[in-house]
């Protein structure tokens, strides 16, 4: 009887000692799977904060204390709207359409919705709805004359999207990167946006400027798609001078000269070398810059 209350005793141990290693170990299973980072992830400053595309292109833009983009920056707004449609692709929202055996030119291939999964953006959101909406599907160059507003069409004036400066400018302001201030200019006043964290625009401007000099490697598929996506976004935007403009002369001709060789780039030619649905989005949204 004693042998067997000892035995008992034992596999009681065994069996506590047991749970306490398997629960010692949960905690750094999910360390690990913490740790497994996406592309996009590795791709921010882990002190930054999540930003879009649109929000970054904006904050690139804006005057840092006057807070509002140049009266001469006739892009901005097409370029916010493409980067709804380059984002909604990278969050797997969209695509476009397969090729086919007979090859057809990016701007031919209609966008076609992959996923209507909320993404919960009220821009991205709203973008989705209209793509999804419309019958027959529409190219990526309509699709960012629609959300901007020039058509001729009056029957598709109602996919215009609105005020698309003012509700990232207040995005921005609700992450603490923006305030907001009135500014009165001759006999109107107008709504500001000064820049109150200027580490934010800082780390991104420094990432961007990286990519192109310490961070370059001369083949855009080593570049992640978010980065790569920013530039050209940047470029089509006409805000991606003023990043660069903080170099020295040398350092600023070298990226120009880098930059440049994404720009002139032949969107077909590299649309064939992708490997995800996103990235040929990307290249579709440059070819429409470049026709324009």
């Amino acid at each position: 009887m004693v042998w067997m209350l000892v035995e008992v005793l034992l596999a009681e141990g065994m069996t506590t000692l047991t749970k306490r290693n398997r629960r010692s170990e949960a905690p750094a299973e999910r360390c690990s799977n913490a740790e497994e980072k996406t592309e996009e992830e590795q791709d921010t400053d882990s002190k930054s904060l999540r930003l879009t595309l649109m929000e970054e292109i904006l904050l690139l833009g804006l005057k840092d204390k006057e807070g509002y983009t140049s009266f001469w920056n006739d892009s901005i707004s097409s370029g916010l709207r493409s980067c709804i449609l380059v984002e909604l692709a990278l969050r797997g929202r969209i695509q476009l359409e397969p090729q086919s055996s007979r090859k057809r030119k990016l701007l031919h291939r209609k966008v076609l919705v992959k996923s209507s999964a909320p993404t919960g953006d009220v821009l991205l959101d709203e973008a989705l709805k209209h793509i999804k909406s419309t019958e027959p599907p529409e190219n990526v160059a309509c699709w960012i004359e629609l959300l901007t507003g020039e058509t001729w069409n009056p029957l598709k004036l109602h996919f215009q999207m609105r005020n698309v400066r003012e509700r990232l400018a207040k995005s921005l302001v609700e992450k603490g990167v923006l305030t907001t201030e009135k500014q009165t200019f001759l006999l109107f006043d107008m709504t500001a946006h000064p820049l109150t964290d200027s580490s934010e625009k800082q780390r991104l401007v420094q990432r961007l400027q990286d990519s192109l000099l310490e961070r370059w490697s001369n083949d855009w598929r080593r570049m992640s798609r978010r980065m790569l996506a920013l530039i050209l976004l940047a470029h089509a935007a006409d805000v991606l001078e003023n990043t660069l403009s903080s170099l020295s002369d040398e350092r600023y001709d070298t990226a120009c000269s880098r930059s440049r060789s994404l720009l002139d780039a032949d969107p077909e030619l590299e649309s064939a070398k992708v490997t995800t649905p996103a990235e040929e989005v990307i290249w579709a949204v440059l070819a429409a810059f470049n026709r324009s």
